[in-house]
């Protein structure tokens, strides 16, 4: 049997019921064949189980009140699964499907992203099956304290530095951060990243995964003597990630006509309205159907596919599998030039195999929305240096975190034989620095 097939099995197996983890799994081992080929000692030493095993995982229970003072019970999870390269790093999330599972891929993915900034950041991610919508200010605040008082042991600026993501932003990660001091009467400002700037937060974190995305698509279409100019564009998603892509892409002459929620999608034919949508999605907590009732010559579409409206660019940007093999088909058929995914694995396996075989310029979430944690990176230097960095400092300094990232997977997968594929170049690339790293420091 093939080592890689019997590999797959055993940790399949060995982690049961966890399909998204067995697909990114899949999908590392699919990608780095080339390189394993070229280099058998790459598979030396187990190397790939210990790749694929978590080095920690945690699971704790999170007791709070809610505001009428019924207590309530949640789970809190952290998987710190790799520091090879740095102390543990990734975000956090708040959501009510979160699982152990879920977390695990996370950061199963975030190995590869950190490897390829060059920041030298380890990979972990964490999170909570807590729902914060809906929730007060003082529930959500009293549900933080009560997450990090358990929190607080496992983390710290050399050890494990976790930071946002989705239903985590800037005030979550300000409580998290109140409790961390008081709990270990230290201002570890490098403990965690996201924070506001009055609590050393750097500038340009919000926009980073959205415009990082955006740099990495438009590097890919300049490989190939094209641009985002007067490009129609289709984001799915209405978030943090989404409208920064948004308004990243108008910046840069493209024209991007639709965004989504759970609900379905908006088709905005003169582009998007960022003033509207932010007042909808980001200031405010309205459903993206009220978006028309502010610009009555869009159309809302009540569980549509963002993926139906033709489009030369496309990206993902809400969450995990997505974008599967008919809307793929739907994608090639209109002639879409290249996706960028800017959530992470929000394209299928079989949707993945489609636009590759399409010829369709892919970026990988692990390379393309690699300028979130980029800037989370920058913010653990400016923390460390105690230092105040401006919007266009940082912004400049993701702009050239994006180019080397796609100059890296470019250059990659050519010298294996598999010339513009962009997954397997980042696949290939991050494996071979993490993999080396390892090998430095032993059988540990």
């Amino acid at each position: 049997m093939d080592h890689d097939h019997a590999l797959y099995e055993h940790i399949a197996a060995k982690n049961p019921a966890e399909p998204e983890f067995h697909q990114a799994v899949a999908e590392v081992l699919e990608a780095i064949r080339p390189a394993l080929d070229r280099d058998p000692a790459l598979s030396a030493a187990a190397m790939l189980e210990r790749l694929c095993e978590p080095e920690r995982q945690l699971m704790f229970r999170v007791v709070w009140t809610d505001d009428a003072g019924r207590v309530q019970v949640n789970r809190g999870f952290r998987v710190e699964f790799s520091s090879a390269l740095g102390p543990y790093k990734g975000g956090l999330r708040f959501h009510r499907d979160v699982t152990l599972g879920t977390v695990k891929f996370l950061a199963f993915e975030q190995i590869f992203k950190n490897a390829l900034t060059g920041l030298g950041l380890g990979a972990g991610k964490g999170g909570s099956d807590f729902d914060p919508a809906g929730r007060s200010d003082g529930e959500i605040m009293r549900f933080c304290q009560a997450f990090m008082t358990e929190l607080h042991r496992h983390i710290g600026p050399e050890t494990d530095v976790p930071a946002g993501d989705i239903g985590v932003g800037s005030r979550e990660i300000g409580y998290l951060f109140g409790q961390y001091k008081r709990l270990t009467n230290r201002y570890a400002a490098g403990t965690l990243t996201g924070k506001d700037p009055l609590l050393g937060g750097i500038p340009a974190r919000p926009e980073a995964t959205g415009y990082g995305t955006v740099y990495f698509l438009d590097a890919m279409l300049a490989a190939r003597g094209e641009s985002l100019e007067d490009r129609t564009a289709v984001v799915s998603g209405s978030g943090n990630v989404a409208f920064h892509a948004i308004a990243k892409l108008r910046a840069l002459g493209a024209n991007p006509v639709v965004c989504s929620d759970s609900g379905g999608y908006v088709h905005d034919p003169r582009g998007i309205d960022l003033d509207v949508l932010h007042e909808l999605k980001v200031a405010g907590r309205s459903r993206l159907a009220e978006y028309v009732n502010h610009v009555p010559s869009a159309r809302y579409v009540p569980g549509g596919s963002p993926w139906d409206v033709p489009a030369a660019v496309a990206l993902p940007c809400a969450t995990q599998n997505e974008l599967g093999e008919q809307a793929a088909l739907r994608l090639v058929k209109n002639d879409v030039r290249g996706v960028a995914e800017g959530a992470n694995m929000p394209c299928t396996p079989g949707a993945l195999q489609i636009l590759r075989e399409a010829g369709v310029a892919v970026g990988p979430g692990k390379a393309a929305n690699a300028g979130g944690v980029a800037v989370s990176g920058l913010e653990m230097r400016q923390n460390a240096a105690r230092d105040r960095w401006t919007f266009d400092r940082t912004d400049q300094q993701l702009q050239e975190i994006m180019a080397d990232i796609h100059t890296t997977c470019l250059s990659t997968a050519e010298e294996h034989g598999v010339p513009g594929d962009y997954v397997s170049g980042a696949n290939i690339a991050a494996f071979r620095t993490v993999a080396a790293a390892m090998d430095a420091a032993g059988y540990v």
